[in-house]
């Protein structure tokens, strides 16, 4: 009985039913995972398998933004839906119907270039939060889209740095990691009181001279060692840990001027999946996936948090993919390893993995000359995210297939410009084509329960449904529904533009809505383009596309 007021909290908190699960949401879609232990999962279920076949259009949002398309995932909380643009436009329209309550227009800086993309938006207290890519972080009064407070998380000319993720709601506070590993950096992340903008603590992911984990690094290579923080973390209110993935260490590729050979692990804490404690910032755990990455193996994605029996006891896992094709299981209440598995095929980096998570037979890149490496730094994964739904106990995750021919280079550090070591191409795997499939995990054990292969580049996030319904798009427009225990494609629908964001579910007034945005882009997006098959290139744009069932339809 003493866990019921948690539970009632986290419902009015979050937006939930106290019957749903607690990673799941109901009515709303109060946060950018779903809720922040990042299911991506809604306990709505009156669109399933049975009636999928009959959801239409039900309004749609332009946003006018069409710079690197629409990868947004947009907000819902009671009966409004915020959703931020490219440039930090934030739309919040009535949810029901699309007209749009207020448009907050961001002041485009005149030298603004480069990595411009957001992802999201965050909704409390009062307010929207949204990030930008001159690296600012921006309060707006959730009634009236006035401005509230703005500000400077960093100096984005000075640091090569910017934010493109969605901020995440904290207690009292709003946290936002940043963008810029690639780049002669140090990366952080960072909380700002939720009410006034005053920083409350920031925690870098390199520890500076006398901080432990500082001797993993050769001089003072830290002080440009990459670690971004680029995507947005996970809380478990338990515990009161926010949990982070790290970026990778730079130079990308070239490891000789950082790496020092001293201390457990290697260029900490990069590559690593951090716990923080939510009030402080002090680290509480770390577990570094990939000690010194030389391949760009970002660990930045999302922490899923959920709670399985291991061996007959219950745990509380974190379950963490990186662009390496690979699944780490960990103990979230001290970062203990449970268990590991790949989910690409071709993963050549590496020849194995011990049961304790070293890594064994690394294959490296070779200075000045290319070597041929899978995955590529496009990733086995890239950041748009997994669902998972406690009624399969499945994880859905979509994953890409490609290599890379990568040549390390000894570059000098200056300060924010690209830090890259090397440079790569894009290529199929060996005796293959580019391709990518959606698979459904056991997350605990890696048993993979189906695979559905595409011929395209899948590079939008999952949802998953109590309908049994897992939702994506892809880059040539198609927004589909899969059956959650077959992998069987039920439902499509030609959107016009490809999909590179992130769909969510909600109801107002006892209806269910699905929308996704549609607008294809970003670096990894425009980069790979059409790698994987011949024929015009993904379809930009910026449109929000929300479908129901018709009114008669139960």
């Amino acid at each position: 009985m003493r866990y019921l007021p948690l539970l009632f909290a986290l419902s009015a908190l979050y937006g939930q039913n106290p019957s749903a699960p607690d990673g799941a949401t109901k009515a709303d879609w109060p946060s950018y995972g779903g809720t922040p232990l990042a299911w991506r999962y809604s306990a709505l279920d009156q669109v399933n398998a049975s009636n999928v076949k009959k959801l239409a259009p039900a309004w749609m949002l332009q946003t006018g933004d069409y710079d690197q398309g629409l990868q947004s995932t947009p907000i819902v909380v009671d009966g409004v839906l915020y959703l931020s643009t490219t440039h930090a436009q934030v739309f919040a329209a009535d949810a029901v119907t699309g007209k749009v309550l207020w448009h907050y227009k961001y002041p485009v800086p005149r030298n603004a270039s480069g990595n411009i993309q957001n992802r999201g938006v965050a909704v409390g207290a009062g307010k929207v939060f949204v990030a930008t890519f001159d690296s600012y972080l921006v309060a707006i009064d959730q009634k009236t889209g006035r401005e509230a407070w703005k500000v400077a998380v960093n100096d984005a000319r000075q640091c090569g740095c910017n934010i493109t993720a969605a901020p995440l709601l904290v207690k009292d506070k709003v946290v936002v990691g940043s963008a810029g590993g690639d780049s002669a950096f140090r990366g952080y992340i960072t909380a700002f009181d939720a009410k006034t903008g005053h920083l409350a603590w920031r925690f870098y992911t390199i520890p500076g001279t006398g901080e432990k984990g500082n001797e993993t690094w050769k001089g003072d290579s830290w002080r440009f060692g990459g670690g971004a923080t680029w995507m947005t973390g996970s809380f478990d209110p338990s515990l009161n840990l926010i949990y982070w993935g790290t970026g990778n260490a730079a130079s990308d590729m070239y490891a000789n001027n950082r790496f020092s050979g001293v201390g457990e692990g290697a260029n900490l804490y990069t590559s690593s999946v951090v716990a923080l404690d939510a009030d402080t910032g002090k680290i509480k755990w770390h577990y570094q996936e990939i000690p010194k990455d030389v391949w760009d193996y970002d660990s930045a994605y999302e922490c899923l948090l959920i709670d399985r029996e291991v061996k007959g006891r219950m745990r509380k896992l974190l379950v963490h993919i990186n662009k390496s094709g690979y699944t780490w299981v960990l103990d979230r209440t001290n970062g203990e390893l449970i268990g590991v598995y790949p989910v690409v095929e071709f993963h050549t980096w590496l020849t194995g993995m011990t049961e304790d998570g070293k890594i064994l037979g690394r294959h490296e890149p070779v200075e000045d000359k290319p070597t041929l490496i899978c995955p590529g730094p496009a990733g086995g994964k890239s950041w748009n995210q997994v669902a998972y739904s406690p009624r399969t106990g499945l994880m859905y995750t979509p994953v890409i297939e490609t290599c890379s021919n990568s040549i390390a280079r000894e570059q000098e550090a200056v300060e924010g410009r690209g830090f890259l070591g090397g440079s790569w191409s894009t290529d199929p795997p060996p005796g293959e084509s580019i391709h990518s499939h959606i698979d459904a995990y056991d997350p605990v054990t890696g048993k993979r329960q189906w695979s559905v292969r595409y011929p395209d580049l899948m590079l939008a996030s999952m949802l998953a449904t109590a309908g049994d319904l897992v939702f994506t798009g892809d880059p040539d427009g198609n927004f589909f529904a899969l059956d959650a225990r077959t992998g069987s494609k039920l439902w499509n629908f030609q959107t016009g533009a490809g999909h590179r964001g992130s769909a969510v579910s909600y109801s107002v007034n006892g209806r269910q809505y699905i929308a996704t945005p549609t607008g294809w882009g970003s670096i990894a997006g425009n980069g790979l383009g059409r790698a994987a098959t011949e024929g015009p290139a993904p379809r930009g744009g910026s449109a929000l596309i929300v479908f129901a069932l018709p009114e008669d339809v139960k």
